[in-house]
């Protein structure tokens, strides 16, 4: 049975940093693609970034600079480090995982084709 589990999450002054892990179990962590969504009330799940089996990463331009995905194979741990966080980032964020092949760089930002997901963790930023 595969299970991501987000932890981190918390309030935070605009300017601040988190950061988030998502612990994986079930699934050949190393062989999986592994990203973060996130999703505001009202809006859809949206793309934050992803990293890849050879640990290069993509993020989208909204968080590009400021937040930085890293994977810790050997404990099937992926993080995200959100640094110069501001209102705008406040949502439930969430870690996926698939498999090589499923996603691409131009598809990477739709959330169909991910096909495990964690539960969520609240991030709320103040101004």
């Amino acid at each position: 049975q595969v299970q991501l589990v987000e932890s981190g999450g918390g309030l935070v002054q605009a300017g601040g940093s988190l950061r988030l892990s998502c612990a994986a179990s079930g699934l050949f962590f190393s062989s999986r693609v592994i990203g973060w969504f996130r999703q505001a009330p009202g809006n859809e799940r949206v793309f934050v970034g992803v990293i890849w089996r050879v640990s290069s990463t993509d993020y989208a331009d909204s968080v590009e600079g400021r937040f930085t995905i890293s994977r810790d194979n050997a404990k099937n741990t992926l993080y995200l480090q959100m640094n110069s966080l501001q209102p705008e980032d406040t949502a439930v964020y969430y870690c996926a995982a698939v498999q090589p092949g499923r996603i691409t760089r131009s598809t990477m930002n739709q959330p169909a084709l991910w096909t495990y997901w964690g539960q969520g963790t609240q991030v709320t930023i103040s101004s």
